[in-house]
């Protein structure tokens, strides 16, 4: 029997004979070890395919590890839009291998640009972006309408249910300049691109909506008036441009008023900019933004959205301070007061209760978070920074289920694997969630802009402690030096690389290498003084060596920033480093205790999500109430 030419599944197919994968009638560019890798799996449709026979089948007589297979495997599941978590192609089976569970069809070839291929590709939701708006007149004094009317339009577009929108952020900056061939690249199938011009206190504002595939514009739209009136001109560009293609519009666009807007251009223009400012995600920013919110409010003090942009500026005060042993507690009660505020202003603002939901989470409040969350989704459903926030408060299959949409909307946004991963950790499902990482590590990787945008901190350290508790320890170290490098001035990455430094201790002292762990130790120190998790591991180091006292003076440095930890309320971070404390100690049965206390006391949520993969609990994984205690972590992340 002669093997199929060409396999279909979902929208795609793949032509064996020219050995291309065409999603609907657009080639994908993959490697050919990942096209092997997919003829494998695909022609062998629901039967399981073992870690030996794409070993057998695509490293013929050459010697690789499974980090190889897990790799091929992620770069897949990015090519096909699939996600390790709930799988629609590529199911893992733990320890074992891969089942191909999508149905297949044998075919003739495809033919790229094949008519066939376009009503399925039509009848998904269409994928759209927004670029930036060229200012015609190059004034520097309206150099923010550019992303300001971009925005808008995008959320406008959003109360469509006929398309998927791209986030403009996560274009690189080639398409949101205009690029047809980036934005093709980007897998767009609608660009709108438009520009604007002020003369005097008038504003023109135009906008076409260019087909990806052809280059050809589908419809135009322009609006004339006064510049004040800069908002309804916005809205009635959507609406030329809804009815032009035709789509359905729901009612969202048409009920802007009150405390979504504002009469003030100045207000307005204020609000642009300090989002402008948050958008880099560097905290050097953050008091400027603050201040051109508060000039919203200055200007219009029920600007709403103006409020909002205050509680997530107040909010990123407290992420950049939340690994110190005293964070900013005062900045997050200031962010929680500010999003209550917006929504007495509109009730009905979906990013307000979205905004609500993160700070809420922040504090620990996860059944005030959840509630909000739902809200935001309720009124936006098509927006990725609500599924987003509401994931981040959720646990378990919600979590997953809202992060499964973040990808599948916004796949270069690294954190939504990252917590992806963590439920996978909790479950101990080790092998998933270090297919999930290495996928959001892949997709950072081809789409370097973006990513530099919103980095991907985090992801290789858990990798690293993954790779550790499975005993690579090179594997680990690599992953921990990729952490270290990829650290920069953003909000994330000074906590992420003392996490590296404390990672690359913990390799070290598994080699009895004490200078090296010492050295690591004290550098993850100079990150974050007098953090408890790296005082312990020092305290560990010094036992090793021989020199008692400074283990107990370390030791003691360790218990008394948990005093301060519990004093400002972190009492997940303190139960945690307290149970590494008696761990180091040799007390074992107690450090059990805490973490059994910590998982019964603690609201539904991550609490305790890395105890599988903690180095320091390391010694205490062959125990049976340490192993009763992981089965009871892993039913709360159910």
């Amino acid at each position: 029997m002669h093997a199929p030419n060409a396999y279909s599944f979902g929208s795609f197919r793949f032509d064996a004979a020219a050995y291309r994968l065409f999603a609907g009638d657009r080639p994908l560019q993959l490697s050919p070890k990942i096209l092997d890798l997919l003829r494998l799996l695909a022609s062998r449709p629901s039967q399981l395919v073992t870690k030996e026979d794409i070993l057998r089948e695509l490293w013929p007589d050459v010697a690789v590890t499974d980090n190889a297979i897990t790799q091929a495997i992620s770069e897949l599941r990015q090519a096909l839009g699939d996600n390790a978590t709930a799988p629609r192609f590529v199911q893992t089976v733990p320890r074992r291998g891969y089942r191909f569970i999508a149905a297949v069809e044998t075919a003739a070839p495809a033919v790229a640009h094949s008519v066939a291929a376009v009503p399925a590709r039509q009848a998904q939701k269409r994928l759209i972006a927004v670029a930036d708006f060229e200012n015609v007149t190059a004034d520097a004094g309206d150099a923010w309408m550019a992303a300001g009317i971009a925005e808008t339009v995008a959320n406008d577009l959003r109360s469509s249910w006929d398309f998927r929108v791209m986030d403009r952020r996560s274009l690189p900056d080639t398409a949101r300049r205009g690029s047809i061939e980036a934005a093709r690249a980007s897998g767009l199938d609608l660009l709108v691109a438009g520009s604007y011009q002020r003369s005097g206190e008038r504003l023109r504002i135009t906008a076409r909506v260019i087909d990806v595939a052809t280059g050809e514009a589908v419809a135009h739209a322009k609006a004339d008036g006064p510049v004040v009136d800069v908002f309804q001109l916005q809205d009635a560009i959507v609406r030329h441009l809804l009815r032009t293609l035709p789509v359905t519009m729901a009612s969202a666009v048409a009920r802007r008023s009150g405390g979504r807007e504002t009469s003030s251009l100045d207000a307005y223009r204020a609000l642009t900019e300090g989002k402008l400012k948050l958008e880099t995600l560097d905290p050097a920013h953050v008091p400027g933004a603050v201040r051109d919110f508060e000039r919203a409010i200055a200007l219009d003090p029920r600007y709403a959205q103006a409020y909002v942009g205050l509680a997530q500026a107040h909010l990123w005060q407290f992420e950049a301070s939340r690994a110190r042993n005293r964070p900013d507690s005062a900045a997050l009660r200031a962010a929680i007061a500010y999003g209550r505020r917006a929504i007495e202003l509109d009730p009905e603002l979906p990013e307000a209760h979205a905004a609500l939901a993160l700070l809420l989470a922040s504090a620990g409040r996860t059944t005030e978070a959840l509630d909000s969350g739902r809200v935001a989704v309720a009124l936006e459903p098509n927006e990725w920074r609500h599924r987003f926030r509401l994931g981040v408060a959720a646990w378990g299959s919600e979590r997953l289920a809202c992060f499964d949409d973040v990808v599948r909307l916004f796949p270069e946004f690294g954190y939504a694997y990252f917590g992806s991963a963590m439920v996978h950790v909790a479950r101990r499902e080790l092998a998933i969630a270090e297919e999930i990482l290495r996928q959001g590590l892949a997709v950072r990787e081809r789409a370097a802009t973006a990513a530099d945008r919103f980095p991907a901190n985090g992801l290789h350290w858990m990798l690293g402690l993954v790779r550790l508790a499975e005993g690579d320890a090179s594997g680990a170290r690599a992953e921990f030096d990729r952490e270290l490098k990829a650290h920069g001035s953003r909000i994330y990455g000074p906590e992420y690389a003392m996490d590296a430094y404390d990672g690359h201790g913990f390799v070290c002292l598994a080699a009895g290498d004490y200078a090296g762990a010492a050295a690591m130790f004290g550098r993850a120190l100079e990150q974050y003084p007098e953090h408890a998790r790296s005082l312990v591991g020092l305290s560990k180091v010094h036992a090793g060596r021989g020199r008692h006292d400074l283990a107990r003076a370390s030791l003691d440095r360790a218990w008394r920033a948990l005093d301060e930890l519990r004093e400002n309320g972190r009492a997940t971070e303190a139960a945690m480093a307290t149970a590494f404390a008696h761990t180091v100690a040799g007390r074992g049965d107690d450090a059990i205790a805490v973490l059994t206390r910590l998982l019964a006391d603690a609201p539904p949520g991550f609490a305790g999500w890395t105890i599988p993969i903690e180095p320091l609990l390391a010694d205490l994984r062959a125990q049976p109430p340490f192993r009763a205690l992981l089965t009871r972590l892993a039913e709360r992340a159910r």
